[in-house]
């Protein structure tokens, strides 16, 4: 366990990563290590080769883990090694002998622009407090396209409604500003209405989001918010925050919006991550295509 701290000390203090990806790493080190224990007693790390990480993948396959999770899996391991590979403490990597499982790459599930449409009509939200704050998030998830995580930090003093633009810490910490257009201004003002109305005028620091106690909301508190409104207008089988991101993203890439700009306002680090959206706009052209040609 000691190298496995050491590495995810790294992580959090080096690379900063969320505390998210930390405690994904440690689990599935920890599962990795505690499977090389009980099928090779007394072996230590270095003693370690490719013919057990492959042994591994196969006892992972066959439990039915998935191609997607057996990758992030080996990923941990190889980043594990990589990084005591550079301290020393290891001569090699073994992991980098061994071959993943291929995985089919699949689209990212997007709201279509009519139903986003149906979602903001007035009558989907309650005029109470909490019926303000839910369109809030709403019109914010959509307007920007963060993240869940980025969303539920945010305090009032990230908001800046005069040059209608956020702040946001999105992964590695790293700060990137978002504008929104007007419809969230409107929506955003008169949220804060309602939450001073509820708990007196706000301060700079207090979070913009929070339950009818005053208290910051949980994360699945603000994913079971999504879901509740995505439930009203779609049936697409997955209905989350990030849909909401992919669903941003897809309708600013129909909308002739270039992949460096939405590379940039998601947050991604290179370009490869945002490129799976031009799939779901072949897709759209496709579906028109088939519609409008006479020999389609």
């Amino acid at each position: 366990m000691e190298l496995i701290n050491l590495f995810l000390t790294y992580l959090q203090v080096e690379k900063r990563a969320s505390a998210h990806t930390v405690v994904s790493y440690r689990n599935d080190l920890k599962q990795f290590w505690n499977y090389v224990q009980q099928a090779f007693p007394d072996l230590d790390w270095a003693a370690v080769d490719a013919v057990i990480i492959r042994t591994y993948i196969i006892t992972l396959m066959e439990e039915k883990i998935t191609p997607r999770s057996v990758n992030r899996k080996i990923s941990a391991l190889k980043s594990f090694y990589k990084y005591h590979l550079k301290m020393g403490v290891f001569k090699n990597n073994p992991v980098l002998q061994v071959h993943t499982p291929k995985m089919h790459r699949r689209l990212p599930h997007f709201v279509e622009e009519k139903d986003m449409v149906k979602l903001f009509d007035v009558k989907m939200f309650a005029d109470h407090f909490e019926g303000w704050r839910d369109r809030t998030i709403m019109e914010l998830f959509y307007a920007t396209g963060m993240r869940l995580s980025e969303l539920r930090a945010l305090t009032f003093s990230d908001v800046d409604l005069y040059n209608e633009q956020v702040k946001v810490l999105g992964k590695r910490n790293k700060e990137r500003i978002l504008p929104f257009g007007h419809t969230f201004k409107t929506v955003f003002t008169q949220y804060i209405t309602f939450y001073t109305e509820k708990f007196g005028a706000p301060t700079q620091n207090n979070f913009i989001f929070i339950n009818v106690k005053g208290k910051q909301l949980a994360p699945k508190n603000i994913y079971t918010i999504v879901r509740q409104y995505l439930d009203m207008i779609t049936t697409i089988e997955k209905r989350s925050p990030h849909v909401i991101r992919h669903t941003f993203a897809t309708h600013l890439l129909n909308r002739g919006a270039d992949l460096n700009t939405i590379k940039e306002l998601l947050g991604h680090s290179n370009l490869a991550a945002t490129q799976i959206y031009t799939h779901n706009s072949i897709e759209k052209l496709k579906s028109i295509y088939q519609q409008a040609h006479p020999r389609a």
